[in-house]
């Protein structure tokens, strides 16, 4: 029989959520994979076995950041984060590249993207540098 209160079981707290250390908002956690899609030569990056969150504040140049306080800012990634960019051109879907400005102008272009969520003709967990889905993201 499984004792879940157990110290074998406690060993590593999870962390859904951290304060970034430059803003000291918290944010919710995000997958290694999201990171190892969007940070400039993956290859290289050496993650820790830690959580790690993304920064949606528009004013703060940190993108993701680790449980230990480790920043990988908007220099180190190789995406553009629409939700950082004060521009039309800025990306609100990833998988289908759709930008605010045309979001904006066309809502057929949301209708679309509704639509391929729904078949499951997205990847937004590696695409969305946040990880999530991009809907809640559109122009209203």
């Amino acid at each position: 029989m499984s004792d879940c209160c157990s110290n074998s079981c406690m060993t590593k707290k999870i962390h859904k959520q951290h304060r970034c250390p430059v803003n000291g908002k918290e944010y919710k956690e995000i997958s290694e994979k999201t990171i190892m899609h969007h940070i400039k030569e993956s290859w290289n990056w050496k993650g820790k076995q830690q959580s790690y969150y993304f920064c949606n504040d528009p004013s703060c140049d940190v993108v993701y950041f680790g449980e230990d306080d480790s920043v990988i800012d908007k220099t180190e990634v190789r995406t553009l984060i629409g939700i950082k960019e004060n521009t039309g051109d800025a990306l609100v879907c990833y998988c289908f590249g759709v930008t605010v400005n045309q979001a904006t102008i066309n809502p057929g272009a949301k209708e679309f993207v509704i639509e391929m969520t729904k078949n499951h003709i997205c990847e937004c967990e590696a695409r969305n540098p946040s990880g999530k889905c991009c809907l809640k993201d559109f122009p209203k």
